[in-house]
């Protein structure tokens, strides 16, 4: 089943302005079968079949002339010569939309296209499924253990697999064995237990001094693996609000994965009922909602802001989205009872906020049902978290709505 992709029309609306389009992801995020529905009309090519490969690499000039109307080129990254042939087809004929590029390691990627392709490409991001998007498949998860068990990776619902051994199986054939790439990674063992390291700490301040010690590694080659796994879009890094310089603020990002799914995978969580007892329950439930903000910036034209707030006295804001006229503190609670009290602490840190330009509104995606506005801010239940999480959100939910 192929379900409408959020991102689907942000790509046709950059197709008509630029010449190149180059769309980076995850591996089996869903990247080619988005390309292929939006630019059905373009020839494809995939660069991860050994002779459409070589063929690129030996010949750049006679295999882009075979394609004058339109190419899709997936996992570009392998024959990264073609885009300095791009550059010059493009510049000599700026036709719209007529080469689309995909690729799997982020770094590697993006620096060979901001070398050759600057100012000739729009660049995008397709992440796993979110929930808005994963909620039309007839096998969606039905409570928020099973979503957050399951995460969004589309053949686990594609082909009804058993999202615990499909992630196993992804972790060896393309984590460990893709990733590792990018900076000739030689230590499995000690690469593998780090990726596990980091799923225990998705939702907390990134101390590289504690997973150095953890893991038995030097706090340097904590921040290169933290780059391999931030390059192939495992986890990403949040930083801290200082939109205050009056206010002493942590310097220590916070980390999330992008898949809670994974994230279970890798902390050893096989039944979605884990997770209700599960100690880091709050962090995995924290890490959807930090990626599912992100999804919804990245799908859309909403610029990609994202923070948190710490001072050194602990007062915190789980997640800070800062706008033109409004900042929005976020707070993820993964209880399913609502109460004005899951309010308190954004009450308290909304006060640090004062004397900036903005004004300031909270809102808590929590674990139930029910939508409740409160003269401190909102509750939003997790399932209407797409429609409710800016500040022109909807005013009703589809959930039951009480205003407090």
């Amino acid at each position: 089943m192929i379900v409408d992709r959020r991102l689907e029309p942000k790509l046709s609306q950059a197709a008509v302005r630029s010449p190149v389009l180059t769309i980076t992801g995850p591996r089996q995020s869903g990247k080619t079968t988005i390309v292929k529905k939006v630019f059905k009309s373009h020839a494809y090519v995939n660069l991860e079949i050994p002779n459409h490969r070589q063929y690129a690499i030996n010949d750049p000039l006679e295999f882009l002339s075979q394609f004058q109307d339109g190419l899709i080129i997936d996992e570009v990254q392998y024959a990264p010569e073609l885009l300095s042939y791009i550059q010059a087809i493009v510049d000599e004929n700026p036709q719209r939309g007529r080469f689309i590029l995909t690729g799997s390691q982020n770094l590697a990627l993006l620096e060979q296209v901001s070398q050759s392709l600057a100012g000739r490409t729009s660049l995008h991001q397709l992440h796993p499924l979110s929930w808005d998007e994963l909620r039309h498949f007839p096998n969606h998860p039905k409570n928020l253990e099973q979503a957050l068990y399951t995460g969004g990776y589309p053949r686990i619902f594609n082909e009804a697999q058993n999202p615990s051994k499909w992630l196993g199986d992804y972790v060896q054939t393309y984590l460990e064995r893709d990733v590792r790439k990018v900076r000739n990674i030689d230590n499995y063992e000690a690469f593998h237990r780090f990726i596990q390291l980091c799923a225990g700490h998705s939702g907390s301040l990134l101390k590289y001094s504690n997973l150095a010690s953890n893991c038995g590694i030097s706090e340097p080659t904590v921040k290169k693996w933290i780059g391999v796994l931030e390059a192939g879009f495992i986890l990403f890094r949040v930083f801290a609000f200082h939109g205050n310089p009056r206010k002493r603020i942590v310097k220590m990002p916070k980390l999330y994965f992008f898949d809670t799914g994974l994230m279970c995978y890798l902390l050893g969580i096989h039944e979605p009922d884990q997770i209700r007892s599960h100690p880091l329950r709050g962090q995995i439930f924290e890490t959807w909602v930090a990626a599912e903000l992100t999804k919804i910036q990245l799908n859309s034209e909403l610029p990609h802001e994202l923070h948190f707030y710490r001072d050194h006295n602990g007062m915190e804001a789980d997640l800070v989205i800062p706008q033109t006229q409004i900042i929005l503190l976020v707070e993820a609670k993964s209880t399913s009872t609502p109460s004005p009290s899951l309010l308190r602490r954004a009450k308290r840190v909304k006060k640090h906020f004062h004397g900036l330009p903005q004004s300031i509104d909270t809102i808590v995606v929590y674990g139930g049902e029910q939508f409740q506005r409160h003269r401190e801010g909102t509750l939003v239940p997790w399932r209407d978290l797409n429609s409710m999480w800016n500040p022109s959100r909807q005013t009703k939910s589809a959930g039951k709505s009480v205003e407090i």
